[in-house]
């Protein structure tokens, strides 16, 4: 199994760099691929930021992503769910931040647009402004 960068990721995905994204692809072809779920968060930040990308196509992009067979992502239920989230309107950041929290029972953040955002995305999380 081979982990992979933001990087790799980006170039199977965007095709900007026509040699990248066929090294990119043989290598999702012949290996088994781990993707870490900061490499997710990363490559959703580049994928906006750098190539203008709307909601949608991000969450088309990551969820083939997801679904190839040869690829194992890091705590894919959170990836899951964040993209979920992310698709009716949190940021994706936050949503992947809400989503991993493991076994705690609230999450506690200063941002405010956050807390209004995931109460109407995930309105059974439990958000609290300390």
């Amino acid at each position: 199994m081979i982990a992979i960068d933001t990087n790799v990721l980006v170039r199977l995905l965007v095709r900007d760099d026509l040699t990248q994204a066929k090294r990119a692809a043989a290598l999702f072809e012949k290996n088994e691929i781990y993707i870490c779920k900061t490499v997710m968060l990363e490559t959703e930040w580049v994928l906006r930021f750098s190539y203008l990308l709307s909601a949608p196509v991000i969450v088309n992009a990551l969820r083939n992503v997801i679904g190839l067979p040869q690829t194992t992502i890091e705590d894919i239920s959170a990836v899951g769910e964040a993209l979920s989230l992310y698709e009716v309107g949190m940021d994706f950041a936050d949503a992947l931040h809400l989503c991993s929290n493991g076994e705690a029972t609230s999450f506690a953040t200063f941002d405010k647009r956050l807390k209004q955002r995931a109460h109407k995305a995930a309105p059974g999380r439990q958000i609290e402004i300390p």
